[in-house]
């Protein structure tokens, strides 16, 4: 059976903010090209979008688990385990440091078969990162304007609060 490649032959781009509150809330409020939000608080993804007149809610309680066990719960040494890393300054992102990791366990490669992250030298946090999924599709995610622990009024984690920021 051959993989069928992307019939996407421009990318698709969209524009918005990224919220996170530890240990498990994430808000993603796209505004361009339209509104829709993506909302995980806890075990429950919420997407609202409603130009194109979805809201659904999924439990990913089973996914939220392995992502812990495998990134968030692991040592250095049972992250080498699970993947291959490499790390060197970023040639194409002047100012950060590339982190790669290829799953080497088959599990982690159904659902993913690269993670690039770029960590900015003088923040060390997250300026992008990229999904390398096995069918060779990407996304990509660009930060600007990170915060580290700014205040965050509990509405921004509703999918009827703030409207962004």
């Amino acid at each position: 059976m051959r993989a069928v490649p992307s019939l996407l032959t421009t990318p698709l781009v969209a524009r918005g903010t990224v919220t996170v509150e530890r240990p498990s809330r994430v808000v993603l409020r796209y505004t361009e090209p339209d509104k829709r939000i993506l909302l995980i608080d806890a075990d429950t993804l919420t997407l609202s979008w409603p130009s194109a007149h979805m809201h659904t809610v999924t439990d990913i309680g089973a996914a939220q688990r392995r992502v812990q066990k495998y990134f968030v719960d692991s040592s250095p040494a049972e992250l080498r385990g699970h993947f291959q890393i490499a790390a060197r300054e970023a040639s194409d992102r002047p100012g950060t440091y590339l982190l790669t990791m290829i799953p080497k366990r088959k599990q982690i490669q159904q659902g993913l078969k690269r993670l690039d992250l770029w960590i900015d030298k003088t923040t060390i946090m997250l300026s992008a990162m990229r999904m390398t999924f096995p069918n060779g599709d990407t996304k990509l995610m660009t930060f600007t304007d990170v915060k580290t622990n700014p205040p965050i009024d509990p509405s921004v984690f509703t999918i009827d609060g703030a409207s962004g920021r």
